[in-house]
Order: structure tokens, then C-alpha cells, then sequence
């Protein structure tokens, strides 16, 4: 199955604004953003945060975006908006702020869908500890579970997928690895849930990328990829393929072998180190094709299934290595 779109952070078109705006001393702004990431050759879609984002009239900001030649391919939930959500949105001590963040998440899944996009990611960051004895793990995942099933029956024909991260902001996330989450949304019960796979998030909470999206395709459904890299203690933002080059064409591999015919999206944090975010974006998408074609000539190796069976990883080692390097 072909994979063909491929989508943005975008607020990593901020960075380096100096080449894009060289009279502007201000920041740019969210449509200067958009307008500089659609200039990026192959890039069809952009994700969005709310609120951050979407301040105004979601239907026109929409057709905004559609009028550059991207689409929206979906809403990302930021908790930022409340001081309060430091100690956590959906399992926030407090009822009423709790009650906030249910709220503020149902009004972005309906801008999501005023834009035409069926998808809103949730990165529950905030929801965790920081000490031992800080909370009641069995009220805190009761609460956990109750929010994103609120949310979740908002709209049931909108997707709702689940970043996990094993920390930060917070020192412990609630929702930390790809097993933990496929729990909650057993618990939650929904349909219209699934899972983010983050590579650099699967990397340094001490997962094979490859494997967690697997074991998300048979138990829920992946419904998001964000590709990066990083030395797998933190979220580097690295371009893709910086580090773990085989890692990523493994997770490339199984994800297209499993059937997802989502859209591939950078998470990548160009604006760390103030690199051109267009031409970040388009090495991310050029890497991105060059290892999808070394997938396609792995998926017809016949060599490869036959290691694979034996679990000979010495010969497997020799065939993808072929495939990456050459004979």
C-alpha cells in the first residue's frame, strides 16, 4: 500500500525567520507559518494545534489552508491554556478544571471537523506525577479513562488517537508507552480510538518502533506516525533517519505490511537549532521515499521472509544492509 502524504509540525516554520522575513522583527504568525511550510516540494498536509491555532472561525481558517495547497489532515489537543493543567487535565485534582479540559477538548474535535479534517490527536502530558505518594493511581486512572471516554462519544465519527510519551512535562506520564495505552483504551472501550506512534517517544521510553506499532495494529488501531530521531534519552527533534536509520525503515516496513495509509508526520524541531525548516522538511520527505522504496525491494527479497523464519539475524543483517548500502 502506497503512503503519500506526508504532513508537518508548524510550528517548526518559525525557525530561522530571518531567511523567509528579513525585515520582520516580530515573530511570525500562524498564516506566515502555514504560507512558508506549503513553499516545502511534497508536503501535502499540516497538522494543527488547538488552541494554539485556531482562534478564529475554523470553517475559514480551513479553507485558508486549502487555498496554500495543503490540507488539514488534523487537530493536535495542547493543555496550555489553564495554568491549572500543570497538575494535570483529565486527572487534575480539581473537578472543575477537569471538567475545563473535557470541555476544551470536545470544542476542538468540533473544529477539527468544521475543517473538514476526522482526526484529533491527544497528547495527555500534563496527566502524571512527579513523586512518589504525589497521587492515587487508581483515582487518577479512573479519571484518565472517564475523560477520554467523554471525549472520545463527543463525536463518534471522529478519530480520536492517543500520543503516549513516557514523560515530560511531567516526571512520570500516566499514558507512557505503547502497552499502557492499548490498556486504557481497552478500558475506555470506544471505536473511534487508536494510537500515535512517535518514534523518538517509542525510542527513549525503551521500545522497537517497529514492534509497538505492531502490537497497536492488533489490538486498537494506529491512526497517527510521527517520524523523527533522537539519541533515545529525550525528544530530539531530529531529522528523520538521523540516528536510526535501520529502525525507521524497519517501522516503514511494518507499518505499510499492516495496512496504515495514514499520513506520515514530522515531528521534528527544526527550530532548535535554527536550520531552514523548508529544506528540513523536504530531506525528512526525500529520506522518507528513498527508505519506502528500499522497503519495497526488502518486500520482494524473498531471501529476507526466509531469515526472517529462522531468525537469522546475521543473514538479515547481510540482505538489509544490501538494500541500504548495496552488495
Amino acid at each position: 500500500m502506497a503512503i503519500t502524504r506526508f504532513a508537518t509540525r508548524l510550528n517548526s516554520f518559525g525557525s530561522a525567520p530571518h531567511l523567509a522575513w528579513p525585515d520582520q522583527s516580530g515573530k511570525p504568525t500562524f498564516m506566515q507559518m502555514a504560507e512558508r511550510a506549503s513553499k516545502a516540494e511534497g508536503l501535502t498536509d499540516v497538522d494543527l494545534n488547538y488552541p494554539d491555532h485556531v482562534s478564529s472561525d475554523p470553517v475559514a481558517l480551513g479553507l485558508r489552508i486549502g487555498d496554500l495547497g495543503l490540507n488539514v489532515n488534523g487537530l493536535a489537543m495542547r493543555y496550555y491554556t489553564n495554568p491549572g493543567f500543570k497538575m494535570g487535565a483529565f486527572t487534575n485534582p480539581s473537578k472543575s478544571v477537569r471538567r475545563e479540559a473535557i470541555d476544551l477538548t470536545k470544542r476542538g474535535i468540533d473544529a477539527a471537523r468544521a475543517m473538514g479534517a476526522n482526526l484529533m490527536t491527544l497528547w495527555l502530558g500534563q496527566d502524571g506525577f512527579d513523586y512518589n505518594f504525589q497521587l492515587d493511581y487508581a483515582q487518577a486512572w479512573d479519571w484518565e479513562i472517564e475523560g477520554i471516554r467523554e471525549v472520545a462519544e463527543h463525536d463518534p465519527e471522529c478519530l480520536i488517537s492517543i500520543e503516549y510519551k513516557p514523560d515530560e512535562p511531567r516526571a512520570q506520564a500516566l499514558l507512557r508507552d505503547a502497552a499502557t495505552t492499548l490498556l486504557a483504551i481497552q478500558d475506555v472501550g470506544a471505536p473511534n480510538l487508536g494510537v500515535t506512534v512517535d518514534f523518538a517517544h517509542s525510542l527513549y521510553c525503551g521500545e522497537q518502533p517497529a514492534y509497538a506499532a505492531h502490537l497497536i495494529h492488533r489490538r486498537s488501531r494506529l491512526l497517527g506516525v510521527h517520524l523523527n530521531d533522537g539519541y533515545a534519552k529525550r525528544d530530539d527533534g531530529l531529522m528523520v533517519g538521523a540516528v536510526h536509520m535501520r529502525s525507521t525503515l524497519e517501522l516503514l516496513r511494518q507499518i505499510r505490511r499492516d495496512g496504515y495509509d495514514g499520513a506520515l508526520y514530522f515531528d521534528t524541531f527544526p527550530d532548535a537549532s535554527g536550520l531552514d525548516p523548508v529544506a528540513e522538511c523536504e530531506a525528512n520527505i526525500a529520506t522518507v521515499k528513498r527508505l519506502l522504496s528500499v522497503a519495497d525491494r526488502l518486500d520482494a527479497d524473498n531471501r529476507l521472509g526466509d531469515a526472517l523464519a529462522r531468525q537469522d539475524a546475521v543473514a538479515s543483517m547481510r540482505i538489509v544492509n544490501e538494500a541500504l548500502i548495496g552488495a
